[in-house]
């Protein structure tokens, strides 16, 4: 389960778009940023995506991305052109392919390489969409199966672009808009595929086109309302409309840290909040693995990004995707392992949920303070060389790593006073014993 949300230039408080994602997957489904160099590549090429093989193109642009350690694809990212997208897994009535075909993360990270702007984004998606269609197993550990939105947006528009199989529906957006595990077109929409409206009417989910509803006609009631999208989906709207004044950088990281006003995230049985994190199932199985926020300057697009799980415990760190390349981790996969920056992090992190209430309080403080100053410099960089600027983001990598080794220092001196439900603590035990994660390591 995901959440994405834009923020258009008109509703920005400096009049830069924003576009925002948290990836909610499985807990020990570890995520690292992929910062992937603009590359030239021979006519007749092919590329293997992480099912099924398709023609390369003869350019693709330089890319960073959030990546599952097992995919070839992006949960999110974004291009050197300015070119931002996130994806939602949606449910319909229409079965999806579990054949193997393109995954929705392949989807985005193929419009990435491949579009300079939102608009020749979507339309890579929507052609790729036409010719391979999407399909094949997209989690980790168990099988999961289904259709895709898409969030699109470079610093002039924005689009949101729904799917049921080969079927697509498209809508540009204007100052706020947010996606989530839920279809959120309805009616009103700019494009759509040929057989999306007749397709629903030979199947009599509706009557006629002029009813025509995408939300109504394909919703799957089952899976959509138990992955809670329409709720958070709410929530996250709610947020980016409760400011008199426009939503900032630091705006957007609230919101993906959002617990839905829970004093802590292990209350409720669904765990539904935009920071997601996992408990005993069937419904709480996600955690959410990665954030990333990205600030869509006409000039040079700017990264924030956890590289961690859960953003209310991490820190959003600067990168960029310009010419250098940049590898401020080694490569994780499902076990621990410290030398990587997502497990180095979970220490923190799964130590924090013992006690969320009595532990944050103790690094909340230097965290907004930290990343104040990575915003600040962030922004004062923007026209300065590539090599200077991947240089200090190399630097803010360090220093929110060393920091996050502080905290967890000052949290172990701390006695613990346990908080967690039975539930929640043995679901913590089983995901820690999957990963290889002792005890005595947190």
């Amino acid at each position: 389960m995901c959440d994405t949300f834009v923020i258009d230039a008109t509703a920005s408080a400096d009049g830069v778009a924003v576009l925002a994602k948290n990836s909610d997957r499985d807990p020990n489904e570890a995520q690292f940023i992929d910062i992937v160099p603009a590359r030239d590549h021979p006519a007749g090429g092919r590329l293997r995506c992480t099912y099924i093989e398709i023609p390369q193109v003869r350019h693709t642009h330089a890319v960073v991305l959030s990546r599952p350690f097992w995919m070839w694809g992006a949960e999110m990212g974004f291009n050197e052109m300015g070119v931002a997208i996130g994806n939602e897994a949606v449910f319909s009535r229409v079965s999806p392919a579990r054949r193997p075909a393109l995954l929705g993360m392949d989807l985005v990270r193929l419009a990435l390489e491949r579009g300079a702007t939102a608009a020749e984004a979507m339309r890579v998606i929507i052609v790729l969409l036409e010719t391979y269609g999407q399909g094949g197993n997209g989690g980790y550990g168990r099988l999961v199966y289904y259709h895709n939105s898409f969030l699109i947006a470079d610093p002039h528009e924005s689009w949101v672009l729904e799917t049921v199989g080969k079927q697509w529906a498209s809508r540009r957006v204007n100052g706020t808009y947010a996606i989530s595990n839920a279809y959120s077109i309805g009616s009103q929409f700019d494009a759509h595929s040929i057989r999306l409206i007749s397709q629903a009417i030979e199947r009599g989910w509706c009557r006629e086109q002029q009813a025509f509803d995408l939300q109504r006609c394909y919703s799957d009631w089952f899976y959509t309302t138990f992955a809670y999208g329409a709720k958070r989906r709410t929530r996250v709207s709610a947020l980016l409309g409760t400011k008199s004044t426009r939503m900032s950088i630091a705006d957007a990281f609230a919101i993906l840290r959002d617990h839905g006003g829970s004093d802590h995230p292990s209350q409720g049985l669904t765990g539904v909040s935009v920071c997601m994190h996992a408990s005993r199932g069937p419904i709480r199985f996600s955690q959410t693995t990665a954030s990333l926020v990205v600030y869509l300057h006409p000039d040079r697009p700017l990264g924030f990004a956890t590289g961690t799980a859960a953003p209310c415990t991490a820190i959003f760190k600067p990168v960029w995707c310009d010419g250098v390349t940049f590898e401020p981790q080694n490569d994780p996969d499902g076990r621990y392992n410290p030398d990587t920056l997502y497990w180095r992090h979970e220490r923190l992190h799964r130590r924090i949920l013992s006690n969320f209430n009595q532990y944050m309080p103790l690094l909340r403080t230097e965290q907004e303070e930290l990343e104040s100053r990575f915003i600040a410099s962030g922004l004062q960089m923007i026209a300065e060389k590539a090599e200077l600027r991947h240089q200090w983001s190399r630097t803010c990598f360090q220093t929110a790593d060393e920091m996050e080794t502080r905290w967890l220092e000052r949290i172990r001196r701390v006695a613990p006073v346990p908080s967690m439900g039975i539930a929640y603590r043995r679901a913590w035990r089983r995901f820690n014993r999957r990963a290889g994660i002792r005890e005595n390591e947190l």
